[in-house]
């Protein structure tokens, strides 16, 4: 099985397309949040994209928002409970939603073998979305295939999210993210600026 690595998120964007030739698919789009919920909003637009499989995999220090991201994943797949926690000390939590939810909290984990205990792979080949939190503590285990959000603090509640796709199912998904959820009113939030891609196969 290919195995997940982690990429860079400071590298360089590659050189533009010639010109004439067709625009290639994003891979990176970055967004600022200017809010809590505007983060939340964000996770539930790309929600509304998800399919069984999927795997959502979220980096960033501690109260960077992959929690709060997380919260509106959920609200976007259904998710009824209002209470949506990081599960740092029973690693796994499920909801039942239009899709099931897997959300995953590897922090306490030392090895990937721990991961693979687990069973983390059997959530991840499901037919849910996997979402998971400190995924650098599986590395090696997890598929190459997958979606990663870099989460960083610029202010108080202000954050940056860097997506990331790797693999054709999740640069399409990117696409789609990018062209859709940042539509006009798609993220009713006063100031919310657009989504700005980055092209290529790096």
């Amino acid at each position: 099985m290919p195995v997940y690595r982690t990429p860079n998120p400071q590298h360089r964007p590659p050189a533009a397309a010639a010109p004439g030739a067709p625009a290639r698919p994003a891979r990176d789009v970055d967004v600022i949040s200017h809010s809590l919920d505007q983060t939340r909003r964000i996770g539930q637009r790309l929600a509304a994209l998800l399919e069984p499989g999927d795997l959502i995999l979220l980096e960033g220090p501690f109260g960077a928002g992959k929690t709060t991201f997380t919260q509106g994943i959920a609200r976007g797949l259904g998710v009824e409970s209002e209470y949506i926690t990081s599960p740092t000390f029973t690693l796994i939590n499920e909801y039942a939603a239009r899709l099931p939810l897997y959300h995953v909290d590897l922090y306490r984990l030392q090895t990937a073998q721990e991961a693979g205990d687990l069973g983390l792979l059997d959530y991840v080949t499901g037919d849910g979305v996997t979402v998971i939190e400190w995924p650098e503590r599986a590395a090696g285990l997890l598929p190459a295939a997958h979606l990663t959000i870099y989460l960083s603090d610029i202010a108080e509640t202000k954050r940056a999210l860097r997506f990331h796709a790797a693999g054709a199912r999740y640069t399409d998904l990117l696409e789609r993210f990018k062209s859709q959820a940042f539509a006009p009113g798609a993220v009713p939030d006063p100031g919310a600026p657009p989504a700005r891609g980055t092209g290529g196969a790096g």
